[in-house]
């Protein structure tokens, strides 16, 4: 444990923004899993509006550094192919 006052505040400061990073993370899989249920599921609505969610999610989770903006664009594009062969089926 640091004994300098601005070390003590670094740590406060890291511990928060680890928590915050770790629940946008995990809202970020959520959204995810949400579409590749809709598509396993061949339910081209709801995959269409989850799909939706994840993206805004993916675009923000790049802007703020939390994935790298190329992971983003490969994970929407993979997404957004897979939601649309269920839509081109039904």
């Amino acid at each position: 444990m640091p004994n300098i006052k601005t070390a003590i505040k670094r740590v406060k400061q890291n511990d928060k923004r680890r928590a915050l990073n770790a629940s946008q993370k995990s809202a970020l899989r959520t959204s995810i899993k949400a579409v590749e249920t809709a598509i396993a599921s061949s339910d081209a609505q709801n995959a269409q509006s989850a799909l939706q969610l994840a993206a805004k999610k993916l675009d923000k989770a790049a802007d703020k550094g939390l994935i790298h903006k190329n992971a983003a664009s490969r994970k929407k594009s993979r997404l957004t192919k897979a939601v649309n062969a269920i839509a081109a089926q039904g």
